[in-house]
């Protein structure tokens, strides 16, 4: 009996796989030097399927192709590995700010299972699907908060309790290390995923950093996989306590980000 059931189930993760083309999806991946198993892949395309349904009737993407959300939502989210080497091997705790349909951290999450990630969101429509594909996918280690960043950032709540933060959020960095910068433990990292050369803006905010507590520790820049896509993971160094008023209420960091 209980070999009918696990043949019954095997048929199903193949039949699913085979309506989608994973060529794009296990060649970025592998550009990483990563090899995923049957299981993993099919999350992903239960993910993308969740994604697509949602979408229909909110707005959670601009994007909906499906290999063009493997290579700009799934392999982005994941090449955080070439920013933290040993990300596969260390059970770190992530947080992710303003993470919207769940990028990066659930293709992290998919990908390196010992990872344990919170992902922050200001709208509750985004938790309620991130707590669905969370349910559907089965993740363990993984949770979806309702919030602002500058409202869970107090310290009898979230504040420096992260080896790493990261946000695909578009922002500067002077208003991003703000809103991360608080959550993450000393010696710990803020990674910001950037979709350009950020040469001023990095000048600009360098005074803010260290405000902050934070020092910039380097750039990973490559063109994405499977795409002529440049991208940059900026890589900021928590070095001491982020001070108490820090980041200011709501809307502050973003009208008057720190010079």
């Amino acid at each position: 009996m209980i070999k009918i059931v696990f043949r019954k189930v095997r048929l199903v993760v193949l039949n699913i796989e085979s309506k989608y083309d994973l060529s794009i999806l296990k060649s970025g991946f592998s550009s990483f030097g990563l090899e995923l198993s049957k299981e993993q892949y099919s999350k992903f395309i239960k993910y993308y399927e969740l994604l697509v349904e949602w979408n229909s009737f909110m707005n959670l993407t601009a994007i909906t192709d499906f290999n063009e959300v493997c290579v700009k939502h799934f392999i982005d989210s994941v090449s955080l590995c070439k920013a933290v080497s040993d990300i596969a091997d260390k059970k770190y705790t992530v947080i992710d700010i303003g993470t919207g349909a769940g990028f990066p951290s659930i293709p992290l999450k998919i990908v390196f299972p010992n990872l344990k990630i919170t992902m922050l969101d200001s709208l509750g429509k985004r938790i309620k699907f991130l707590n669905e594909v969370i349910s559907q996918l089965d993740l363990r280690d993984i949770e979806a908060i309702h919030g602002r960043a500058e409202d869970y950032a107090k310290p009898n709540l979230l504040r420096e309790k992260f080896d790493i933060c990261v946000s695909r959020a578009v922002a500067n960095i002077s208003t991003l290390s703000e809103y991360c910068i608080p959550y993450v433990k000393n010696n710990g990292y803020f990674i910001s995923y950037k979709s350009e050369k950020i040469a001023d803006e990095i000048e600009q905010s360098g005074n803010a950093i260290t405000i902050l507590g934070g020092e910039i520790s380097k750039q990973v820049e490559f063109i994405l996989p499977e795409s002529d896509i440049f991208r940059n993971l900026f890589v900021i160094k928590k070095t001491s306590v982020t001070p108490k008023k820090f980041p200011r209420k709501a809307g502050l960091p973003s009208k008057e980000p720190l010079k």
